[in-house]
């Protein structure tokens, strides 16, 4: 599990490979990451826009932009928080990502708000000790 706190709102990833949607002799692995969103602050918080940056094991690199999360843009109260879970399809057998969500206060300001960077293994890849 990764976890990061940045303007009083936690984001938990928590990435699991799914063998069930891999096909490592057709060169395609598949994660699936559950994410919790929750609102440390006083006020409500709304998430406007997600930007992912997802990095594959040979360093083939790709960006992920758009409104909201899995087709919504919650709005999070102070002491609550908004779950959901998603997918990444790499073409190798690990590989990262993180990002930022885009948050906007009730005073109409906007901030973003870190996703932690995460790794993502298979049990296709090779170990290496540092």
């Amino acid at each position: 599990m990764y976890m990061t706190v940045t303007h009083q709102v936690k984001v938990t990833v928590e990435p699991a490979f799914d063998p069930d949607r891999s096909d490592p002799d057709e060169g395609s692995y598949f994660w699936r990451y559950d994410v919790e969103i929750a609102n440390l602050g006083d006020r409500p918080v709304t998430l406007m826009e997600r930007h992912w940056r997802i990095t594959d094991a040979d360093g083939r690199q790709q960006e992920v932009r758009g409104p909201g999360v899995v087709g919504e843009q919650p709005t999070i109260k102070p002491g609550e928080s908004f779950r959901y879970a998603s997918g990444c399809p790499l073409a190798t057998p690990s590989g990262m990502m993180f990002g930022e969500y885009r948050m906007v206060g009730e005073d109409g300001k906007s901030f973003d708000v870190a996703i932690p960077a995460f790794s993502l293994d298979s049990p296709h890849g090779s170990r290496a000790l540092n």
